[in-house]
């Protein structure tokens, strides 16, 4: 190690359709959104995460926003590429090491659905961002590692990792993925929903970042609910007169909205539940579900889910790190989790 620490160092990556985390010397670095502006003639990259969040559906003609990921896999490889790029540089200049290129080792972490195809791209653009070896964990591993799962037993754990585009539902024992199931429907569907809902019920349109506030603010997946979030107030255009308007918006609303993908989602479950070898079942009747991404922050999700399948339905302490947690604690004991671990 020594001198060479200099140049070579670990990060743990769990690049995600709508959050990118960083994980580097076992300390969250990098917290931003996975998205990037550039400028349409000159092709240069003005700015990446939180940056170009802000500019996001508030653009003149000659600058993009581009979201490099779609459905939990790179749509844009050489947007996601200059993504990756730029968040490493982030971890530099916050180390200070901005001196020395670094080539790092990266683990990252990837749907389960995934193709060999969609795999090569992750691969190549962490190669392309200065990665001398590339791991890549299934999610729904890195977020039991990450909620402290030992999955290295015999005992069957299941976990729901709702993320932004995808939600991956995994029966896990010995270490591997013997059930699962990955759906589509994940948190920008949730934010479409809202979008369409305004749109037809209140001649309302907005934008995705105020989905995003209002699924937020008042999101639900009951319509009634013990301890209800204040009503919230969104602005948009009206469809009717152009002229910019302010409504108020209920919980009742969102989950009546929101109702339909959060049915797809629980069909899922079922569907995972129904393939699990009966061993396994047994397990999961004793140990319940474990919900993690941030799709699991939506109120009165857990105990939707626990009506329909009967089941105890346990929330991660900190849901949207989950998967991040998981993929550094792989990273940092590469030979332990060999098996878990792709390259």
């Amino acid at each position: 190690m020594g001198i060479f620490d200099i140049f070579s160092n670990d990060v743990a990556i769990d690049l995600g359709t709508a959050n990118t985390l960083v994980i580097h010397k076992d300390k969250i670095v990098v917290d931003e959104p996975s998205i990037i502006a550039k400028d349409r003639n000159t092709n240069q990259v003005l700015a990446i995460g939180r940056l170009a969040m802000q500019m996001h559906e508030k653009t003149h003609e000659n600058i993009k926003t581009i979201r490099p990921l779609k459905d939990g896999v790179i749509a844009d490889f050489s947007a996601a590429e200059e993504m990756i790029r730029g968040m490493i540089k982030m971890i530099d200049e916050k180390s200070g090491s901005r001196f020395f290129p670094k080539s790092y080792r990266m683990v990252i972490c990837i749907p389960s659905g995934i193709t060999e195809v969609e795999k090569r791209a992750v691969r190549d653009s962490a190669q392309h961002a200065h990665a001398k070896e590339v791991y890549m964990i299934h999610e729904p591993l890195a977020a039991a590692i990450g909620i402290g799962i030992d999955i290295e037993q015999p005992m069957g754990s299941m976990i729901v990792d709702i993320g932004g585009g995808t939600t991956e539902i995994a029966v896990i024992a010995l270490s591997g993925i013997v059930a699962d199931q990955s759906i589509r429907v994940a948190g920008d569907t949730f934010n479409r929903d809202i979008l369409d809902y305004m749109r037809r019920q209140h001649n309302l349109l907005i934008g995705e970042r105020s989905a995003e506030k209002v699924k937020i603010a008042v999101g639900s997946a009951l319509t009634e609910l013990d301890n209800p979030p204040e009503d919230y107030e969104i602005r948009g255009r009206d469809l009717m007169t152009g002229i910019p308007k302010i409504i108020k918006v209920t919980y009742s609303e969102i989950a009546f909205a929101l109702d339909k993908s959060i049915s797809k989602i629980e069909e899922a479950v079922l569907k995972a539940l129904e393939i699990s070898p009966p061993e396994l079942s047994a397990d999961i009747y004793d140990n319940g579900i474990h919900l993690t991404g941030g799709g699991a922050l939506l109120r009165g999700l857990d105990k939707r889910l626990a009506m329909k399948t009967k089941l105890p339905i346990h929330v991660a302490d900190d849901p949207l790190r989950a998967v991040v947690r998981g993929t550094g604690i792989a990273m940092k004991n590469l030979d332990a989790f060999k098996s878990v671990l792709m390259t």
